[in-house]
């Protein structure tokens, strides 16, 4: 049977509505807009035979995750790997504000992001790479097949081409190497959900 992993980013926080850096340092919770996302995501995947779900460690990925809990007998597992990159020492903080502190910095960062690192974190190269390690030891895990949810970030899930809030991707792993079958796709949720500010 072939693999479907569904790459789901995490609901609405309050730094995602301000549109500031929000990274692996830090920890909001969802807004109440982002546990009716969350909601809205189980509602419409209750019925998928999860074979697994697993979530990044930090609160917004876990809360995103526990709704669809709550309808399956399946418990989230945590993985480190699917954690948020690093923005360092831009956390906290906005695209304005770290571009008249960091001038230089953020724009070799804007303009080739794999390489160049935020200031004090980590590069688009080694996110990439952990979020690859993780999703092979996912797919290792589960060699039967079947779907896997995964519940992480926007910076994490674009390397896999995803990043509206609670926006879901799905990629297959047949015999033929992995195939991209849905991207970004926020189908789940209501018109004026999609039109929220910070997803």
């Amino acid at each position: 049977m072939t693999l479907r992993l569904h790459l789901l980013r995490h609901g609405q926080t309050p730094m995602s509505r301000e549109n500031v850096f929000c990274g692996r340092g830090l920890d909001p919770e969802l807004t109440p807009d982002g546990v009716l996302m969350a909601e809205s995501f189980a509602a419409c995947f209750a019925g998928v035979a999860w074979r697994g779900i697993y979530t990044s460690p930090l609160k917004r990925a876990v809360a995103t995750a526990a709704p669809l809990r709550a309808t399956t007998a399946i418990v989230p597992q945590v993985h480190a790997g699917f954690a948020e990159i690093d923005y360092g020492a831009w956390d906290g903080l906005s695209v304005d504000v770290v571009e008249d502190k960091w001038r230089d910095e953020y724009v070799r960062w804007v303009e080739d992001p794999a390489w160049n690192a935020p200031v004090g974190g980590e590069t688009a190269i080694a996110l990439a790479q952990r979020m690859t390690d993780a999703v092979e030891e996912i797919a290792a895990t589960h060699p039967d097949g079947g779907d896997v949810l995964i519940v992480s970030h926007k910076a994490s899930i674009r390397v896999c081409s995803a990043r509206s809030s609670v926006s879901v991707s799905v990629v297959s792993f047949g015999a033929h190497g992995p195939l991209a079958e849905s991207v970004a796709d926020r189908s789940h949720l209501s018109a004026a959900m999609r039109s929220l500010p910070g997803t």
